[in-house]
């Protein structure tokens, strides 16, 4: 499975090492209470554009992993 802009939060956080990347990125949603509820409609390109993260590292990052 390729990591894209378009998997959902909750994707990643499936993944082992997941949610590591996410708070190396400095991903504000992995400890959002907000966030818990909307997980599977939340897409990394959009949380990236929120919070002004740098879409392509993190895509770099995520696909590195093991998955």
């Amino acid at each position: 499975m390729k990591i894209t802009k378009d998997t959902t939060l909750e994707k990643v956080l499936e993944i082992k090492e997941g949610k590591g990347v996410l708070t190396k990125h400095n991903v504000p949603c992995v400890g959002c209470p907000m966030a818990q509820m909307e997980m599977n409609v939340l897409k990394l390109r959009d949380i990236c554009k929120m919070y002004g993260i740098d879409l392509n590292s993190l895509l770099k990052d995520l696909n590195k992993l093991k998955i």
